[in-house]
This record gives C-alpha cells, structure tokens and sequence, in this order.
C-alpha cells in the first residue's frame, strides 16, 4: 500500500493531506479523524482542519468544545492559534462553523490565506489534514490543490462512485491535478474493498489522463459505531479492533 509519509519534495510548510469525496455520507470525517489520531500515535505533530465550512462536525464528533472558530479568524476576532483545540491522543483540532452561509462560500483567497497560515503559528505541525466539504466548489478545489496527498474516500455503491469519478474529472480537467488516492470505507471484506476501487478505475483510466494509488480499505466494523457514539476516534477508543487496525496500516 503507498504510504502516506513527509516529503521534502513538497512546496507546502507542511505535510498536507486532503480528505475528500465526491458525496457526503461516505465516512470522510472519520477516515480524517482517525488518520489523523494514527498517525498523532507515531509520533507526528499532526492538525486536522475542518474545512467543511458550512456543516462543520469534527469537535462534534469528538465531544469537543469549541469556543472559537474560523469564522471568528476571518471575522478578525481572533488569530488562528486561539481557535485550536486540543483532542484526545495529540491530535490538534482547527474547528469550523456550522450553518454559516459565509463561510461555505470563501472564495480562493481566503482559503489560500487560511492554508499559509498554519506556517506562521508558535508550534506548527508537521502533517495537516484537511477534511474537506463533500463534492466539489471553488473553497474545496482550493484546499485540495494547496494538498501533498489526495485521498479520495469511496463507498461500494453506484452514488459514492459515480460522485468520486465526477470529482476527479473536475480537479484534473479544470484545476489541472493528475495524481489520486483512493480508500475504500465501510466494506465488509479486502476483495470488496478492491473491487470498489477497481470499478473507479476502469471508469477513470478510460476518460482521464491520471494516476490512481489504491490506499487499502477501512472495513465495517461495529466497533467504529460504538465510538462514534462515545464521540471518540476507534484507534483510541478500540485500538485492537479491525478498523483500527486499518487505519494504523492506512498511517504508515
């Protein structure tokens, strides 16, 4: 599997990996906190900005109290090192605003200004993950063109692939973006999981000019539920589970 590691090669401050998908409901933000989570436990300086600006969910998700956000940033409230907060395991948590029309439409400049701040705060991280916004516009291909790594979650199911494959063909033909990585969530087995991506592939190679990396699966487990309802991340709450240790191979 490829792994996702540090590049001196980048052009960015930081390790920047971009979490995305052609539609909502695939699993991104768990994929994102968790990741990040995994990756926090090998002992990389790792934040996790949500970037889905307009139906934020990532403090929720991990029964965070956020008493600042990016709106207050962009308002001019506050710099962007008061709006961090700490989560369980060393991951650091860039919280957005919910239900903020604004903010779901910062157009290129303001997204751009809110990636290059993270070089300039007290202790920056080494890896940045952005959860972004499901689908594509104009604030998601700014954060995912600002990216080290694309990682493209897909679901086996005619809605997530179809929306992975529109996704795609937008970020390369109009943004000019030629390299994807792509992780199969919630299926019940390896073969299934390869078997999703397989089936994007084929669609993609034969109308695309791009490279595809298949970064391994997340399979279903009952364990990932249960921490989603002890708003937890399952590499910590279950770290023996099977989805954990997906996520632990994921961060190698």
């Amino acid at each position: 599997m490829t792994q996702l590691t540090m590049s001196d090669e980048s052009l960015a401050p930081v390790q920047v990996i971009a979490v995305t998908s052609g539609k909502g409901g695939v699993g991104k933000t768990n994929v994102s906190i968790n990741l990040g989570t995994a990756l926090a436990k090998r002992g990389h300086s790792v934040m996790l900005l949500d970037a889905d600006l307009g139906l934020a969910n990532v403090d929720v998700v991990l029964g965070l109290r956020a008493q600042l956000t990016l709106a207050d940033v962009l308002d001019g409230e506050c710099d962007l090192e008061d709006v961090i907060v700490e989560a369980p395991g060393e991951l650091r948590v860039v919280p957005a605003s919910s239900g903020v029309k604004r903010m779901a439409q910062l157009g290129a400049a303001e997204t751009s200004g809110i990636i290059n701040a993270f070089s300039s705060i007290a202790n920056p991280p080494d890896t940045l993950i952005i959860d972004t916004a499901a689908g594509i516009n104009e604030s998601v291909a700014t954060f995912v063109c600002a990216a080290s790594h694309v990682l493209v979650v897909i679901c086996d199911e005619p809605a997530s692939l179809t929306d992975a494959y529109a996704l795609i063909k937008t970020l390369n033909r109009h943004y000019g973006m030629s390299e994807f990585r792509i992780l199969s969530n919630v299926v019940r087995s390896a073969a299934q999981g390869r078997d999703a991506y397989d089936k994007l592939s084929r669609v993609v190679h034969r109308f695309l000019d791009v490279v595809l990396l298949y970064e391994g699966f997340i399979p279903e487990d009952e364990f990932l539920r249960r921490a989603v309802r002890k708003q937890k991340a399952v590499v910590r709450a279950f770290p023996r589970c099977r989805a954990s240790l997906a996520f632990r191979r994921l961060a190698m």
